[in-house]
């Protein structure tokens, strides 16, 4: 009833306000960013943080404009020293991100989207495909209807999504944003445990589109050998060629992954950093997808407690109760991705 809304990548005020919160030295965070500790920060390093920034896909080439913008390298050789980072204002890189307003081209993100529920009592076509992903993944049915509604995505040309992973890490400072109904924890970031992924093609795409997977098959897994040599293998406008995967949109198919590994104990484990993937840039026409995002709490005992809720409440409902409201509640006005 909403229709399409714009897919963004951009910090809540809550992600704001949980950053602002945390106390961390301008040494520290060089050590943070130093991957390959040098005492020097090169290009890939910042780039391999971008995730933490505005949204905005940052390039080498936007990097250095920052660079010269706040004077944070003045020899321009794209390095920072401990010394020019230390001298640098952090506060001028947050005034300078907000000055610069990203066009939708330059975003992690170009594309609209919207949820559709699958739950009881929804149309027969969403709750048939449901039904499907139930067979394909061959889970319990609680965990897939009590996972995420649909979301469907258009991407029109000039449309793509920089590769990244559906999930991430849960760490002590995050909660799984569906288990977070239940879980009597306070703490500053949540983040969607998607435990599976089941992409649907919902059209034939006419040029670009496809899905990539940069380093599927990689014998071993390295962030930093992501961006070498000013390619950057996660840049699906202008690298998509190079990813090992690539998958053609066609109508009426699915992919269908795995976003963590096993734990070797019958449950989640950590996320499979090689279920990274992105859309490439859709060079002519339009694509659309749709997304079925099955969600497991890595921490089995939350993953339990928050079923066992979701059931009293639909016992408690009578008849006609969905325990999915809840779920649809919360995803409602969702408008951040990872």
């Amino acid at each position: 009833m909403k229709g399409l809304q714009r897919s963004q990548i951009l910090p809540t005020e809550e992600y704001e306000e949980a950053m602002g919160t945390m106390q961390i030295s301008q040494l520290d965070l060089f050590r943070l960013l130093d991957q390959n500790h040098d005492g020097r920060l090169q290009l890939r390093e910042v780039l391999a943080q971008t995730r933490l920034g505005s949204g905005r896909w940052m390039t080498p080439e936007n990097i250095q404009e920052m660079y010269s913008a706040i004077k944070a390298d003045p020899d321009g050789d794209g390095v920072l020293s401990l010394q020019e980072f230390s001298d640098m204002d952090l506060r001028d890189f947050h005034k300078y991100m907000r000055r610069h307003k990203a066009a939708a081209s330059e975003l992690v993100r170009n594309s609209h989207h919207t949820w559709l529920y699958q739950g009881k009592g929804a149309h027969h076509v969403m709750r048939a495909i449901h039904q499907r992903v139930l067979r394909l993944t061959r889970l319990s049915p609680e965990i897939v209807e009590l996972s995420e509604p649909m979301q469907v995505v258009r991407y029109g040309e000039g449309g793509h999504y920089h590769a990244h992973v559906d999930s991430g890490p849960v760490y002590p400072e995050t909660i799984c944003s569906h288990t977070k109904l239940v879980a009597n924890e306070s703490v500053p970031f949540e983040t969607s445990c998607r435990y599976m992924t089941v992409l649907f093609y919902l059209n034939n795409v006419t040029g670009g589109g496809e899905t990539v997977f940069p380093v599927a098959d990689n014998r071993t897994y390295d962030e930093m050998s992501l961006i070498q040599d000013n390619v950057d293998l996660r840049d699906t406008r202008r690298h998509c060629d190079k990813g090992n995967l690539r998958v053609k949109p066609q109508q009426g198919t699915a992919v269908f992954w795995y976003n963590y590994l096993p734990d070797g104990q019958g449950w989640v484990g950590d996320v499979d950093d090689y279920s990274l993937h992105g859309g490439c840039l859709v060079t002519r026409g339009t694509k659309w997808i749709a997304n079925n995002w099955i969600n497991v709490d890595p921490n089995q005992a939350r993953q339990a407690l928050f079923q066992q809720e979701m059931a009293r409440l639909a016992r408690e409902g009578g008849a006609d109760s969905q325990p999915e409201w809840a779920l649809d509640r919360a995803y409602r006005d969702a408008r951040v991705e990872l």
